[in-house]
C-alpha cells in the first residue's frame, strides 16, 4: 500500500482540526498536493474532497470555529480560511452534461465517481489524512513513477468534455512528462485542436502563460507546433526564438518570465503584437510590454543601461535577452535620474521655453554616453553644451 510521505503541510495543526471537524472518513486530500508531495516538490495549494454536501461542510466547520467562504458553491466548493492558508473543499461530483467549455455536475456518492471525471491519472490520487493511504483507481501512481501524462479513460472523450484539456495536457507534459509521450493523448490533441477556437481567449491565455512560466517549455511548444495545436491558438507564433531565449535565460541565470517568452514566440512587429495581446485579452500593461519587446533591434545589447534608462529595467531586460545579449550590467543597478533640471538651465541665463528643452536633451545625451556620471560631471557637461550655442 502506498502512503503519502510526511511533509511540512501534512503536519499542520489547522489541517488536523479541519479534518476532525468534517468527521472520520469524510475528507481526503486530492490532486496537486498529493501528486507534488509524492514527487518531492513544494506544495502551493491544498484541495480536499468530501462526500458531505456544501451546507453540511459549512455547518460543521462553523461549529468548530473555522471560517468558510462559498467560493464555488454551485459546483460544490467551499474554501476554509485557515491560519496556514486557505483550503478548498469540494463535494464529490459527477458530470451530467458537458459541451467542451462548461460542465453541468451533480453530487456523487462514491469516491471513484469523482476521480473518473478528472483529467489525468496523476491528478486523480486521493490521500487519507489520517492513515496517509493513497487511493488510486486509474494507475496514476505508476504513471507518476514513469513520468507519463495520460488521460483518464479515452483521451478524445476527456477532451470533448473540456477542450481546454488540450492545453492542460501540454502544460503537464512540460512539467511532469517524459519522452516518448502518450501516443493516444497526442493523437487526440492533434485531431481536436480546432475545438480550442470555441474557448474564451482569457482561458487560452491563462493556460499559455502558465505553460510558458515552466523552466523549459520550448520542446513542448515545438511539439504543439508540430501537431498543429499552436497554429490554432497563436497562428503568428514561431517556436524557434523561444528555444534561443530559454538558453539565454539559463546562461544569464535569469528567472523565467512567461510574458517575455510570449514575446519570443511573436514577430518583432509592435502593431501586430498589440493586436495579439488584445485578442488574448491581456491587460493594458501586458500589451504595452509585449509591444515594447517587439520593437527590439540588433543594437539593443550595445548599451544596456542606456536602454534601461529609456525603456525601464524590465523592458530593457526583455529586449536584451530576446536579442541574445547579457543583462549583467543591469543586475543590482537602479535607473538613475539626470541630476539636472530645467531651472538649473534657466539660472544660467537661458530663457524658459524650447531652448531649455534642447539644452537639457543635449546634456542628457552626453550623460548617457558617459554612463551616468555624477552631478559634478553633469555641471561640466552643461558648460560644454552652453559653450556650443
Amino acid at each position: 500500500m502506498t502512503e503519502l510521505p510526511p511533509a511540512d503541510w501534512t503536519r499542520r495543526a489547522d489541517l488536523a482540526a479541519l479534518v476532525a471537524a468534517l468527521g472520520p472518513g469524510q475528507a481526503r486530500y486530492v490532486g496537486g498536493a498529493v501528486r507534488d508531495t509524492l514527487l518531492g516538490l513544494p506544495v502551493k495549494d491544498i484541495d480536499m474532497a468530501t462526500p458531505l454536501r456544501p451546507d453540511a461542510v459549512m455547518e460543521q466547520l462553523a461549529a468548530a470555529g473555522i471560517r468558510t467562504v462559498p467560493t464555488g458553491i454551485e459546483h460544490g466548493t467551499v474554501t476554509a480560511l485557515l491560519a496556514g492558508g486557505p483550503v478548498e473543499i469540494t463535494t464529490l461530483r459527477r458530470d451530467v452534461s458537458t459541451d467542451g467549455r462548461r460542465a453541468t455536475v451533480a453530487f456523487a456518492e462514491a469516491w471513484h465517481e469523482d476521480a473518473a471525471r478528472r483529467d489525468f491519472t496523476i491528478n486523480a490520487l486521493y490521500a487519507d489524512p489520517d492513515s496517509g493511504r493513497i487511493h488510486d483507481w486509474f494507475d496514476g501512481l505508476a504513471d507518476l513513477a514513469g513520468r507519463r501524462v495520460r488521460f483518464i479513460g479515452a483521451a478524445r472523450e476527456r477532451i470533448r468534455e473540456d477542450h481546454l484539456r488540450i492545453l492542460r495536457y501540454f502544460r503537464f507534459q512540460a512539467r511532469f512528462g517524459t519522452l516518448p509521450p502518450d501516443a493516444e493523448a497526442e493523437a487526440a490533441c492533434a485531431e481536436l485542436a480546432p475545438t480550442l477556437k470555441g474557448l474564451s481567449r482569457e482561458r487560452v491565455a491563462m493556460e499559455l502563460l502558465n505553460l510558458l512560466a515552466l523552466p523549459d517549455p520550448a520542446p513542448t511548444v515545438q511539439r504543439m507546433a508540430d501537431l498543429g495545436v499552436l497554429a490554432v491558438i497563436l497562428p503568428e507564433a514561431d517556436p524557434a526564438p523561444l528555444a534561443r531565449l530559454t538558453a539565454t535565460e539559463r546562461r544569464e541565470q535569469v528567472t523565467p518570465d512567461p510574458l517575455r517568452r510570449l514575446a519570443a514566440l511573436l514577430p518583432a512587429d509592435p502593431p501586430l503584437v498589440d493586436l495579439v495581446g488584445a485578442r488574448l485579452r491581456l491587460s493594458t500593461a501586458q500589451r504595452k510590454r509585449l509591444a515594447t519587446a517587439a520593437g527590439r533591434d540588433p543594437t539593443d545589447p550595445a548599451t544596456p543601461r542606456a536602454l534601461a534608462y529609456r525603456l525601464g529595467l524590465t523592458e530593457a531586460s526583455d529586449r536584451l535577452l530576446l536579442a541574445g545579449g547579457s543583462v549583467a550590467a543591469l543586475t543590482g543597478w537602479d535607473v538613475p535620474r539626470l541630476p539636472l533640471k530645467g531651472g538649473d538651465i534657466v539660472a544660467r541665463g537661458i530663457g524658459a521655453g524650447p531652448e531649455v528643452a534642447r539644452v537639457l536633451r543635449a546634456v542628457e545625451a552626453r550623460w548617457l554616453a558617459e554612463d551616468f556620471p555624477g552631478p559634478e560631471r553633469v555641471r561640466d557637461l552643461l558648460e560644454a553644451v552652453l559653450a556650443t550655442r
